[in-house]
């Protein structure tokens, strides 16, 4: 993987982080409502835990790889 690959990689898990953390004050702000929607609530925890599993791929790719 070359450099200009690693800079989209290392953007792409940037924007990922901020749109989990959007996520993560959506879901807090939501629950606080006593009239929140459950399902639209699940619907979002899925979609943050989908972006960290996505996050951490991606952050793995980012490792070198040792020649052991």
């Amino acid at each position: 993987m070359d450099e200009s690959q690693r800079e989209q990689l290392r953007l792409l898990v940037t924007e990922l982080h901020h749109e989990h953390a959007d996520l993560d004050l959506v879901i807090r702000t939501l629950s606080t409502q006593s009239a929140s929607d459950q399902l639209q609530l699940r619907r979002l925890k899925k979609r943050k835990l989908l972006l960290k599993d996505q996050i951490e791929k991606l952050k793995s790719q980012l490792i070198p790889d040792l020649n052991a």
